[in-house]
């Protein structure tokens, strides 16, 4: 008996997803970035270009202690979790600070914006200007701004970390280290979670120094029935 074509169909774009969490850091990106992955100036043309599919937004199957609403920031593997309950989570690819910037800790969403402005770092402005590209001292919001379509600000004890959940308009950069600690990721799945997550929500990032504390979770992988039917 032949399966219907919308379950094989589904199944297909599935296939791709199962990859196991903890060997999804080391897929290279690489040889797909353009030569502007490294300038803030990015021209609007290539700015369609999608990471690999396993950083794409999916649903999975997540074990944790933490609550519903809860985001969990995976530096390492480049996932961010937003935990629904139930064993269940929607994942999504981020990129992070390079290696050195690396950070970890519990925060909250303090603020959020859409289509925020941007102030270039003055080294930033410096190396940029060594590279013919003129920044200003703040840019406004828009599809060239670097910090993407909405940005989620992350403050501990009332005060602002300097640290954000924020779009990009790189999107070939999520999964990799291409910036100064910030969290990235692609303008969909930045407006998506910014619509989830309200102001004063929970956010754990994992990463170096453990100053996280313990965390329990557990990616057992793409929840098939949710990816397939909705829900």
């Amino acid at each position: 008996m032949r399966m219907p074509q919308r379950i094989a169909a589904a199944i297909a774009l599935t296939a791709g997803l199962l990859l196991p969490t903890l060997g999804s850091a080391a897929m290279p990106l690489a040889a797909s970035t353009p030569a502007t992955s490294h300038s803030a100036v990015v021209k609007v043309s290539v700015q369609d270009r999608k990471p690999a599919r396993q950083f794409w937004r999916t649903k999975v199957r997540l074990r944790t202690d933490e609550a519903p609403g809860t985001v969990i920031v995976d530096t390492n593997n480049k996932f961010l979790y937003l935990v629904e309950g139930g064993n269940r989570a929607t994942r999504y690819g981020i990129g992070v600070g390079r290696e050195g910037f690396g950070w970890s800790g519990v925060v909250q969403v303090g603020r959020k914006a859409e289509w925020p402005s941007w102030r270039p770092p003055a080294e930033m402005i410096v190396r940029e200007r060594k590279k013919g590209h003129i920044l200003p001292e703040v840019q406004p919001g828009g599809i060239d701004n670097p910090l993407g379509a909405r940005a989620l600000y992350l403050y501990k004890g009332g005060r602002d970390t300097v640290f954000r959940i924020h779009g990009t308009n790189q999107p070939w950069t999520i999964g990799l280290n291409m910036s100064s600690g910030c969290i990235r990721m692609m303008n969909e799945d930045v407006t998506d979670l910014y619509a989830r997550a309200p102001v004063g929500t929970k956010v754990i990032v994992i990463g170096p120094g453990n100053k996280q504390g313990e965390v329990s979770y557990d990616d057992r992988g793409v929840d098939i029935l949710r990816t397939l039917f909705g829900g």
